[in-house]
């Protein structure tokens, strides 16, 4: 199975959890997360971000402090600006957030329901499948020298054809060679593969 399809799984399991939606950034580095993925209400996320929420979320302050597991209603969570109230104005009554990784590295995940809080049991399944989503997502360290050399040929302006042609290759192995990459980076296109080998200084 591949790293995107095993993401995509613990996506689906936290999915059937969080009823009423997730936010889940992945490896938040230079306060830029390698992947982000949500089902919160659109309203709901447009709502949090025209108005800048997250500068004043209380559990984004808990999560970028400390590593572990909160509901929304813990009292240790000092909520003056009235996020929670203005949350459950969109159906977010209940929830809880997860934050795993060292701080050069976060992973923040927030997870929601209508109906009742998570009880123990879903906590502990909501932690164990962030925690493996921030393994997978985790900063690449390397790339093949093949893929270096191709990343930076397509990064330099050349074409496949010149870019295969320069290392002495054929077209399609130039191809593998950028799509194991892209893979290998949790890239869905070859310039977000390129940007990716950039913040992580491989190219």
């Amino acid at each position: 199975m591949t790293i995107r399809k095993s993401i995509d799984a613990e996506l689906r399991h936290v999915a059937r959890l969080a009823t009423a939606g997730y936010f889940i950034g992945l490896n938040i580095r230079f306060t830029s997360p390698i992947l982000t993925f949500h089902s919160f209400d659109r309203r709901w996320i447009d709502h949090y971000t025209e108005n800048g929420y997250v500068l004043r979320d209380p559990v984004m302050a808990w999560a970028l402090s400390r590593t572990g597991v909160i509901r929304w209603s813990d009292p240790a969570l000092s909520d003056p600006f009235g996020l929670f109230n203005e949350a459950a104005r969109f159906g977010l009554n209940y929830g809880a957030t997860v934050s795993v990784g060292p701080i050069r590295s976060r992973t923040i995940a927030s997870f929601a329901r209508q109906d009742r809080e998570f009880d123990d049991h879903e906590i502990a399944e909501l932690q164990r499948s962030v925690q493996r989503m921030h393994e997978l997502s985790g900063p690449t360290e390397t790339l093949t020298g093949a893929q270096i050399e191709a990343l930076r040929c397509i990064a330099g302006g050349d074409r496949f054809a010149a870019a295969a042609a320069k290392l002495g290759i054929s077209e399609s192995a130039l191809k593998a060679r950028i799509s194991s990459a892209r893979e290998r980076l949790m890239a869905r296109t070859t310039a977000e593969a390129i940007q990716r080998a950039k913040d992580h200084r491989l190219i």
